[in-house]
C-alpha cells in the first residue's frame, strides 16, 4: 500500500500532466517556458520525482495557474467542513515546509486557506509568477517569525502580524530562527 506522499506524488503528477495536455504542451515546450528540464517534468508527472516548491511553482506559472489554484480540487464533492485529517498536506522535499489545505474544496469559492508549518532555518525562493498577478492573499502569523521578500519590501512577521500582498510579487518566505513558524495564508483566487 503506499503511503501519503507517495499518494500526493501522484495527484500532483497527473495534475502536471492533465494541465499541460489541457493547453496543448508537450513536455519540451513546457520545459522551455518553465525552464525546468524535460527530464525532470517527466519524473514529476510520473510520480518518480517529489518537485520542490520553489520548482513546483516556476511549471505552474508556466502553465498559467498559481499554487492554490494547481491544489485545488475541481471536481471534489461540494462539503461545507473537512475534518483536519481530510486535508490535503503536501510536503516540500527541500526544506520540509508542511502546506496544509484546510478550506473545503468544490465548493466554488474564489477564497482559499491554507496552513503552513515553516522549519527553523529555511528559506523558499521564487521568481516572479506571472500567472499569480490576479492574486492577493493574506499571511497571518501565528507562532514564530517570518521574513516576506515582497517586491523590493523585507517584512518581518510576529506572531498576530498579518501581511497582504499580491501573489505575484512574492519573491521569498524566510524562516532565519531556529525555531519553526505557523501561518496562515488566506488567498482571494481572483475570478474562476
Amino acid at each position: 500500500m503506499e503511503n501519503h506522499d507517495e499518494q500526493f506524488e501522484t495527484v500532483v503528477g497527473e495534475r502536471v500532466k492533465a494541465l499541460r495536455a489541457e493547453r496543448g504542451l508537450t513536455l519540451d515546450q513546457l520545459a522551455e517556458l518553465s525552464g525546468v528540464s524535460r527530464a525532470m517534468i517527466s519524473r514529476v508527472e510520473r510520480a518518480e520525482a517529489s518537485p520542490t516548491a520553489a520548482l513546483l511553482a516556476r511549471i505552474c506559472s508556466a502553465l498559467g495557474v498559481s499554487l492554490s489554484v494547481f491544489f485545488a480540487t475541481d471536481n471534489a464533492p461540494a462539503v461545507p467542513l473537512v475534518r483536519r485529517e481530510d486535508q490535503p498536506v503536501w510536503r516540500d522535499p527541500e526544506t520540509g515546509y508542511l502546506r496544509r489545505v484546510v478550506a473545503p474544496q468544490g465548493t466554488g469559492a474564489r477564497v482559499d486557506v491554507v496552513e503552513v508549518e515553516f522549519p527553523a532555518g529555511a528559506e523558499v525562493a521564487f521568481e516572479g509568477q506571472q500567472a499569480s498577478r490576479n492574486q492577493w492573499q493574506h499571511v497571518w502569523q501565528f507562532e514564530g517569525e517570518m521574513e516576506l521578500l515582497v517586491g523590493e519590501y523585507v517584512h518581518t512577521l510576529r506572531p498576530g502580524d498579518c501581511l497582504y500582498m499580491n501573489v505575484g510579487d512574492v519573491h521569498a518566505f524566510r524562516n532565519r530562527t531556529d525555531k519553526p513558524a505557523r501561518y496562515a495564508v488566506i488567498i482571494d483566487l481572483g475570478p474562476r
